[in-house]
């Protein structure tokens, strides 16, 4: 197993000791996506949370046209996860990468379901709300991810 070293910054640069800078590799990689679907094949998780509150539909990670979904999704699923922060991004409009194909067809959605992370289709996801506004919330998402059949 590879370990990594938290640098001041926070990102996970190197193996103890080591010099070979990992995330330069990855972050200029034209195959960054596929690495990322992969490395996710590597290791199990229980929960993945994502704070859909506020962020960036166009732009980030820093900065960029502000969106507030005001939404926290929670998943087991990875490749779940990921498909529908897609379509959340695409009914607020997001790069011209995020809203082309259809969501299963991206790149890095497609290869961590080849590759067994996660679901295969939009059709698998199950979502459900806990509230009336998420209620609202989930009827938008659903409709994204079933015209993706």
């Amino acid at each position: 197993m590879v370990s990594s070293k938290i640098t001041a910054s926070g990102k996970a640069k190197r193996d103890p000791g080591g010099f070979y800078d990992y995330m330069a590799e990855l972050h200029t990689s034209p195959f960054q996506r596929q690495m990322i679907a992969e490395i996710n094949g590597f290791y199990k998780v229980d929960l993945i949370i994502m704070d859909a509150t506020e962020g960036f539909a166009k732009g980030g990670p820093d900065r960029g046209e502000l969106v507030k979904p005001n939404l926290i999704l929670a998943s087991s699923d990875r490749v779940a996860i990921d498909a529908v922060g897609v379509a959340l991004l695409r009914s607020y409009g997001s790069t011209p990468e995020v809203m082309k194909d259809r969501i299963f067809d991206l790149e890095q959605i497609s290869r961590a379901a080849e590759l067994g992370v996660g679901v295969t289709s939009a059709s698998a996801i199950k979502l459900v709300p806990l509230d009336d506004k998420s209620e609202e919330d989930a009827r938008k998402i659903r409709e994204t991810l079933d015209a993706q059949r």
